[in-house]
């Protein structure tokens, strides 16, 4: 977990609710979400909180204590959702200058979400909490018609956590026992100004069954990036040009290697196979078979992109460093990178390819051979 809460900042999750509206079963918070309850989710995203207090239903007690005593704060809740609350108010008083008020139902909230209440507390806010504006027309219906529409202007959806100066939100709990639909709502009544904050669309709070499966492809579809890096090195040996790259450079010396010797794509083919952990060029194109002798080095670096898109990647960027003391590259790194693109299908402004040299230290400084480095960054469709 990445966010760390300031100093005075505690969490109430809320998870006392029956959550009838899902059918049979167990109630929305305790129902199977990747593997694990969604409650265990909603948790987890506090955990940069030094105090978190779980408010449960008296049936559920035994299970959340033998799945987070140590951890959290256990308290029993009431009758109702503001009883609930008001109970985990107490148990924080004298602990905390501020709290957020969270769904236990709403497993996907991110660090950006949370991170945004914070802030609007510290600049001085005595409530914030997240909203999305009303985007979609505004119906009203019987029996299955449209009777009427709304407008939606300056109309919001509301979601958590929803957070607070402590003492502020207590009182207003204290002073309207028969509570409100949410604690904005309280904090309204007791006269107290509410910053909206930034929601997100991914902040779904499980409702019906439908949201589980909705919440599952969220979780998929979390981003996967790959980072690859490959190294190679050939010796010079009798010739009169070297292809870097893909591009022929004049030189007094060619590069010896069973294909082209083309160090800098080599380099760049295996970071591609180390990012997909597909093992490296010699894997997929063994040096003992005499049919790639002398081959265009093209043919392993379309392999290898091809085969990064195959497994659903597209590419971030490709970085290629080349490290001689001659030939110039400088005057041909655009037209390098212009054949890594042509032969990756990527536009060349995603590949860089640039040159140095070993201030004529180790073999590249002895005009011995050129090295290359590459580092390639993919991320999942």
């Amino acid at each position: 977990m990445s966010l760390r809460a300031p100093a005075g900042f505690a969490a109430l999750i809320t998870a006392a609710g029956r959550g009838t509206r899902m059918g049979a079963g167990a109630p929305k918070q305790w129902r199977d979400l990747a593997g694990r309850p969604v409650l265990d989710h909603a948790i987890a995203a506090f955990a940069g909180f030094d105090r978190v207090v779980l408010v449960v239903h008296p049936d559920d007690m035994a299970d959340a204590m033998e799945r987070y005593a140590g951890a959290v704060t256990i308290v029993t809740g009431g009758a109702t959702r503001s009883a609930s609350v008001h109970a985990g108010l107490q148990a924080l008083q004298g602990q905390a200058s501020h709290v957020l008020i969270h769904d236990g139902a709403r497993p996907l909230v991110s660090d950006t979400v949370i991170t945004g209440v914070i802030e609007a507390l510290q600049a001085g806010a005595v409530a914030a909490a997240p909203a999305l504006p009303v985007s979609d027309a505004l119906w009203q219906g019987r029996d299955g018609m449209v009777t009427a529409t709304a407008p939606r202007d300056g109309l919001f959806r509301a979601q958590t956590p929803q957070g607070f100066a402590l003492e502020a939100i207590l009182q207003a709990h204290r002073a309207h026992p028969d509570g409100a639909a949410d604690d904005v709502e309280l904090a309204l009544k007791a006269g107290h100004g509410v910053a909206i904050t930034q929601g997100s669309e991914d902040n779904l709070k499980i409702t019906w069954l439908a949201d589980l499966a909705r919440a599952e492809r969220l979780m998929e579809g979390e981003m996967d990036i790959r980072l690859g890096n490959g190294y190679d090195v050939h010796a010079f040996g009798p010739g009169d040009h070297v292809t870097l790259c893909g591009v022929q450079l004049p030189h007094d010396a060619g590069l010896v290697g069973h294909s082209d010797a083309d160090v800098g794509m080599h380099a760049l083919t295996d970071a591609i196979y180390g990012a997909l952990s597909q093992g490296d060029i010699g894997r997929h194109f063994p040096p003992s078979d005499p049919q790639w002798k002398g081959a265009d080095s093209a043919i392993f670096l379309r392999h290898a992109a091809d085969l990064a898109r195959s497994m659903g990647f597209r590419f971030g960027n490709a970085d290629v460093t080349l490290i001689c003391e001659a030939p110039k590259v400088g005057p041909r790194a655009q037209a390098m990178q212009d054949r890594l693109a042509q032969i990756m299908d990527l536009d060349a402004s995603r590949i860089s390819v640039k040159a140095t040299t070993s201030e004529r230290l180790g073999f590249t400084g002895r005009r011995e051979g050129i090295a290359s480095i590459a580092t390639v960054a993919l991320i999942k469709e």
